[in-house]
């Protein structure tokens, strides 16, 4: 895991969203999200079901009966984005809400067409 640190970046609402939960399980999501600027996979992270392989992952924290998810990807190289962050309310399984299934879709969406433009950005300041 050494190298250079991969920038990070949040979609949509998803910090402000973290920043929302409470300390402890905001420093673990902290931490998984920088082992994954540093090219690993924490513990807690996992792939996201549904998503083709492990390229999108969610780390799950619980804290106090609540569990608390944060997906994010790794699939466009080089760089870490956050897509979601929510407290899973349902109580029936474990399975992630549709709902939060689609925001996930959105964001990725717009995390490529982040990741396009971020790269011809890149591709265009260098000499």
């Amino acid at each position: 895991m050494e190298g250079r640190v991969k920038p990070l970046f949040w979609v949509g609402e998803s910090k402000e969203a973290l920043l929302e939960f409470p300390r402890e399980v905001q420093r673990a999501m902290g931490r998984a999200l920088t082992v994954a600027q540093r090219g690993g996979k924490d513990l807690h992270a996992k792939p996201l079901k549904g998503f083709g392989g492990a390229g999108v992952l969610e780390i799950v924290d619980d804290h106090e009966g609540d569990t608390y998810r944060a997906i994010y990807t790794v699939r466009l190289a080089d760089v870490v984005y956050v897509l979601h962050a929510f407290q899973k309310k349902s109580k029936r399984g474990i399975a992630t809400p549709k709902k939060e299934i689609d925001v996930i879709r959105r964001r990725l969406r717009a995390a490529e067409e982040h990741y396009a433009a971020y790269r011809e950005a890149q591709h265009r300041s260098r000499p």
